[in-house]
Order: C-alpha cells, then structure tokens, then sequence
C-alpha cells in the first residue's frame, strides 16, 4: 500500500513537471557561449578598428578623379621633349598599354612610324642606315642564300608623302641593347634630321622618359 502510494504520488508530480530534453539544454548551452564569443569578437575587432587610421599617399592628384588614363597633362612636355632631344628613353607601366596615348599624339603632329624590335635587329647602324644582307631559314636542305635589302630609316624616309613632319624609330624591348647600340641609336637624329627615336629601355610605376644621350652615357644629367 505504501509502494503503490508513493508510486502514485510520485507519477502526477513528476508529470507535471516538464524537464527539457538533454540535447536541447546542450544546444542552447552552445548558442550562448557562441554568442558570447561573438560578442566579445565583435568589441575586440571595433576597437581595432577604430584605431586604425587610413591615410591616402601624397602621390595621388587631379588625374586620378577625373580619368588620368584619358587626360594627360604631360602632353606639351612630352612633344617639347621629342623636338628637343629627338631621342627619348621611355619607360613604361608593365601592364601596357600607356604609351599609345603618346604614340597617337605624335601620329597627330604629322609624324610616320618604324616599329622595330631590339631582339634580332643585329647591328643598328647596319640595319636602319646601309644595305644589309638577311639570310632566310634554309630547314638544313637547301643552300644558303643571301638576300640584300634597303636600308630601314632611308627607305622610309624617301616613301614619306611631303606634308609628313618626319619619321619616328620606336624600338620596344630596347633593354637589351648594349651601351654602343644606345649610343648610335642617340646620334642616329643627328645623322637623319628627320628622324626621331624612341627606346623602350625598362619598365616603371608610370609612363616616364628621359633623353637617350643620358641614358646610353653620352652627357650627364647636370650637362641634359
């Protein structure tokens, strides 16, 4: 009698009293400790960040707002520069690109190109200003031949219509000329007065050039 009252008082108290499950109680457990960690990540990462101070450099300026790809206020400067010096040691941006905006000012101003490239121009004074031979792939069968050809700037010069202003050599990849081929390059607008030359000599941040004689060591940058 004792049992089964005291099976039956504990059946309705127990009964009534709903415990949540043990998973439940651990996920929710879970949750605040996530939300804890959370909260505490969330103060450490504002008081970060509120302490960091975000400067812009002093290199930027106007062109950078308004389209300095499109707008270059180097312009003047640079078309100065190719009547005074009449060789100039580029350097470009490495993504490419840049110097099409000054080619195309040039090309404005009345002047015709000569692209050329340094590797496998041989000797510039040999290819641009004299008759030189150039021998064709022969496959290892046939004979060697040799085949003659005009001078590069001189066949040009006489095939230019008479209102151009002259002929600009822009060679690319001219970093891998020696100082001597530099050299000849610089006094080439001194043997042809309407010759201009460009020289692809490196690569920098932003389209930059200097006058050729410096660069091949002809003057310094006192005497430029």
């Amino acid at each position: 009698m004792l049992a089964s009252a005291s099976l039956g008082c504990g059946g309705p108290t127990c009964s009534n009293i709903q415990q949540p499950p043990r998973n439940s109680f651990m996920a929710e457990n879970h949750n605040n400790s996530v939300r804890l960690m959370m909260g505490w990540r969330g103060k450490q990462c504002n008081s970060n960040r509120s302490k960091r101070v975000v400067k812009c450099s002093s290199g930027i300026g106007l062109g950078d707002f308004i389209g300095g790809d499109l707008v270059k206020f180097d312009i003047g400067r640079w078309l100065s520069d190719v009547e005074e010096h009449k060789a100039l040691a580029i350097y470009t941006p490495h993504e490419g690109g840049y110097e099409g905006r000054y080619l195309s000012r040039l090309q404005r101003q009345g002047y015709y190109f000569l692209d050329l490239t340094a590797r496998g121009l041989g000797d510039p004074e040999t290819t641009l200003t004299k008759v030189h031979p150039v021998c064709p792939a022969h496959l290892g069968k046939q004979p060697i031949a040799r085949w003659y050809f005009p001078p590069e700037v001189d066949y040009r010069l006489e095939a230019l219509p008479p209102n151009a202003k002259g002929l600009v050599v822009w060679i690319i990849e001219a970093k891998v000329l020696s100082k001597a081929e530099l050299q000849f390059l610089a006094l080439l607008p001194t043997l042809r007065p309407n010759v201009r030359v460009i020289a692809e000599c490196g690569n920098w941040r932003k389209f930059m050039w200097k006058p050729l004689n410096e660069i091949a060591g002809l003057t310094t940058s006192q005497e430029a």
